[in-house]
């Protein structure tokens, strides 16, 4: 006996649900995620993948990283009240980390303050202190409520294209043999941070 055949959705059907499904898996944004536990490692940026991490309670994302031209128009707002700031070694550059971040806590939390770069030789790299009087763009350990994010919106630095805070270091040229960068990014009072690979 023939058993009859099994009833196939129309094909227009089809395609509508698989449109609904991948919206809804899309459609998970990082303001719906939770925190992660403290001192959970960062995932890479590389190679399209997952953009945010977590150091402590609040969640991160690197905007952009770069060669900052201290004779550049656009550039040179990034490096006000950095002294001597045209006048680096032949072989040196500034490198920004525009960052990112928010409290997706209920409780008020205080963002990362310390900040160190690796070199895959092993050299480590520390940021140029930027003070924030003259600077709207340096990033400064701020307490931050519940979904308080860092910059604020309507502030300067989130109006900008790069959408972050700067981050600041004085690098050799010699990193460019020695890529990638891995940026550590400290919640205050941490002892583990959260490792993140950077483009150069």
């Amino acid at each position: 006996m023939r058993l009859p055949p099994t009833k196939r959705l129309p094909r227009v059907a089809q395609l509508l649900l698989a449109g609904v499904v991948a919206v809804g898996v899309s459609g998970c944004a990082i303001s719906t995620r939770p925190a992660r536990p403290h001192n959970v490692t960062a995932v890479e940026l590389a190679n399209g993948a997952e953009p945010y991490f977590w150091s402590g309670p609040v969640t991160y994302q690197v905007q952009v990283s770069r060669q900052l031209n201290p004779f550049n128009y656009s550039d040179v707002q990034y490096l006000a009240g950095v002294k001597n700031a045209q006048q680096l070694g032949p072989n040196q550059f500034w490198f920004g980390v525009f960052l990112w971040a928010k409290n997706q806590t209920s409780r008020y939390v205080r963002s990362a303050d310390k900040f160190r770069l690796f070199a895959s030789d092993g050299q480590i790299f520390y940021p140029v202190k930027l003070n924030a009087n003259v600077n709207p763009f340096a990033w400064t350990s701020q307490v931050l409520g519940p979904n308080g994010t860092e910059p604020a919106d309507g502030s300067i630095p989130a109006s900008m294209s790069t959408m972050g805070d700067l981050v600041l270091f004085d690098l050799p040229e010699s990193v460019y043999s020695n890529r990638p960068l891995m940026l550590q990014v400290y919640t205050p009072g941490g002892s583990k941070p959260s490792d993140v690979s950077l483009d150069l």
